[in-house]
C-alpha cells in the first residue's frame, strides 16, 4: 500500500514574492499618474518617493491573503491592497513632519519633508490619500458598485477619526503622560490596529462570506493589528536604526507611552505571542480552508526582527 501523498508546505516567501510583484507593478503604474496624467510641479516625484522602493507591504499582503482565503475578486483585491498602502504611506509622510514626530529617517532613507520640503510633503500626503479612494472606484466594471462602496467605507473608517487619525491624536496628546493599559490599548487599536484590521476585512469583502466568518476574520485582524504594535514597541528598544530603517529609540526619547514602558520587555514579548495564538485561533474558528497565507503572515509579523 502506497503512503499517502504529502501536501507541500506553505512557503510564505514564495507566495509573498508573487503577490508583491503584482502590487509593486500596480503601485508603480498608478502612483502620481493613475489615468496617464502625471502630477504637476514635482508633486509626483514626492508621491512616488513616499510609496515606492521600501516598506514591508504587510497591509497589501493581508488584503491579498484574505481575498485568497475567501476566493474573492482578484482585481478588487489588488486595488484594495494598493489603496491601503497609499493610506499607510500618506500617514507616515505626515507623521514624520516637524509638527508631529519630527523624524528624519524612514524606510532607510531621508523622510519626505527632508528630501522635498515640508510644503511638498504635506501635499504629497494629501494627494496619496485622495488617490487611494480613486483606485477603489474604477470606471470600468471590474469591481461592482456595491463592492466599491463597501471598500471605500471600510478604508475611510479605518483612516479617519475613528481609526488611524484618532489614534495619532491620542498619541500626540499622551506624550509625557502615563497611560493605563486600557488607554494604551485603545490608542493603538485606533492608530495602528484599525488599518491592519481593515486590510483583512477589505480583502474578505472582495468575496462573499457569512457573518460568523466575518466576525472571526475581524478578531484575527484585531489580534494581528495589536501584535504588530507590541512588536514595534519591542524593536524600538532592541534594534538599531540601520536594522529598522527608521530612528530607533525615539519613543523613549520623546517620552511616549509604549507596551514596553508599561509592561516591561519580557512581558511584552509574552504578550505578542499570546496575541499570535489568538489570531491563529480566530482563523481556525473562521471555517475557511485556505488560510495558510494569513497564518504565516501573523507568525512573520510577531516574530520579525525589523
Amino acid at each position: 500500500m502506497n503512503a499517502p501523498e504529502k501536501l507541500p508546505l506553505f512557503e510564505l516567501s514564495t507566495w509573498s514574492t508573487r503577490q508583491l510583484a503584482d502590487v509593486e507593478q500596480a503601485l508603480s503604474r498608478w502612483v502620481a499618474c493613475p489615468s496617464g496624467a502625471p502630477a504637476p510641479a514635482g508633486l509626483g516625484d514626492a508621491m512616488r518617493y513616499a510609496v515606492l522602493d521600501g516598506g514591508k507591504r504587510l497591509r497589501p499582503l493581508l488584503v491579498m491573503a484574505a481575498c485568497e482565503a475567501v476566493g474573492g475578486n482578484a482585481q478588487a483585491a489588488l486595488r484594495s491592497a494598493c489603496a491601503v498602502e497609499l493610506i499607510h504611506a500618506y500617514s507616515l509622510v505626515h507623521d514624520d513632519m516637524p509638527c508631529m514626530d519630527n523624524d528624519v529617517l524612514r524606510r532607510g532613507k531621508p523622510t519626505v519633508h527632508v528630501k522635498f520640503g515640508q510644503a511638498q510633503a504635506l501635499l504629497a500626503g494629501d494627494a496619496l490619500q485622495a488617490l487611494a479612494f480613486e483606485l477603489l472606484t474604477p470606471e470600468d466594471d471590474s469591481v461592482s458598485a456595491a463592492t466599491q462602496a463597501a471598500l471605500c467605507r471600510m478604508l475611510a473608517l479605518a483612516a479617519g477619526f475613528q481609526g488611524m487619525a484618532g489614534g495619532q491624536a491620542i498619541d500626540l496628546a499622551s506624550v509625557g503622560k502615563p497611560l493605563s493599559s486600557e488607554q494604551l490599548h485603545e490608542m493603538h487599536r485606533l492608530k495602528t490596529g484599525a488599518l491592519l484590521q481593515a486590510s483583512v476585512m477589505m480583502g474578505a469583502a472582495c468575496g462573499s462570506i457569512g457573518a460568523a466568518t466575518q466576525s472571526a476574520l475581524r478578531d484575527y485582524g484585531a489580534a494581528v493589528g495589536l501584535a504588530f504594535q507590541v512588536v514595534d514597541d519591542i524593536l524600538d528598544v532592541t534594534a538599531d536604526s540601520a536594522t529598522l530603517g527608521k530612528t530607533a529609540g525615539k519613543d523613549a526619547a520623546q517620552d511616549k507611552p509604549t507596551f514596553v514602558s508599561l509592561m516591561g520587555l519580557d512581558a511584552s514579548r509574552d504578550y505578542a505571542q499570546k496575541l499570535l495564538a489568538q489570531a491563529l485561533a480566530s482563523l481556525k474558528a473562521s471555517g475557511l480552508k485556505n488560510t495558510d497565507a494569513l497564518s504565516a503572515l501573523a507568525d512573520m509579523l510577531v516574530n520579525r526582527s525589523a
